[in-house]
């Protein structure tokens, strides 16, 4: 038991921040077709990572993971975002 809690001490010191995963995954997750964006959010009062994406589907559904490096993953539909012409 005592080898459990220094192994549990030692993997939660070494944990990334969710602000390093989110940077370290963003890249992988914009190539996946469909996903318009990553943020920082919030689940059921915990940081979590939100993906943007355009619609759900089912390709998108089995690429996303529900985790990454421990923290959940939220996806949520935003449909795709387009730039505004600021001349009017």
């Amino acid at each position: 038991m005592p080898g459990d809690r220094n192994q549990y001490y030692t993997r939660i010191m070494n944990r990334k921040t969710i602000q390093q995963v989110l940077a370290e995954n963003t890249a992988s997750l914009m190539a996946l077709p469909g996903v318009v964006g990553t943020a920082l959010g919030e689940r059921l009062g915990q940081p979590c990572i939100t993906v943007l994406v355009a619609q759900k589907t089912p390709s998108l559904l089995e690429k996303i993971p529900p985790d990454l490096d421990g923290y959940p993953v939220e996806m949520k539909v935003t449909g795709e975002f387009r730039a505004v012409d600021p001349s009017g």
